[in-house]
């Protein structure tokens, strides 16, 4: 099943974030990681539905995938921090270090009005891989 493409204001919800991180996992078990990042990185595809979009990261914080911003691929982004000063990918890996899934809230770039908004994102640990997709509640 493809996620419906939507051309209103409204972004993604909670729900919709945390579907579409397990979607992606099933398709790892379907397709293998590597047919899963080209996915994900495909900003038209189905892990793309207007503000959400899906993140993979290993858990020394190198980007395997990035459905809004190419640029990021293979970088390493352990020490990013947000408007805040918060370092959410350090704190990501440390959440999945012990917890399978888990939510998480700090501030990044709102990729359909181009505006730093509080984000709050699902992330689910498989293995040495974290699979995330978040939503920006004010929109």
């Amino acid at each position: 099943m493809i996620a419906q493409k939507e051309n209103n204001v409204s972004g993604a919800n909670k729900p919709e974030a945390k579907a579409m991180v397990k979607k992606a996992l099933a398709f790892i078990d379907q397709h293998g990681e590597q047919k899963t990042y080209v996915e994900i990185n495909n900003r038209v595809g189905q892990f793309t539905d207007r503000d959400l979009y899906l993140v993979a990261y290993d858990m020394d914080g190198v980007v395997h995938a990035h459905g809004a911003n190419a640029r990021m691929l293979g970088k390493n982004l352990v020490n990013l921090v947000d408007i805040d000063g918060k370092a959410f990918i350090q704190e990501r890996i440390e959440l999945a270090k012990k917890h399978q899934s888990f939510w998480q809230e700090y501030k990044f770039l709102n990729p359909e009005n181009r505006r730093i908004e509080r984000k709050t994102t699902y992330c689910e640990r498989r293995e040495q891989l974290i699979i995330c997709g978040g939503i920006y509640p004010e929109s």
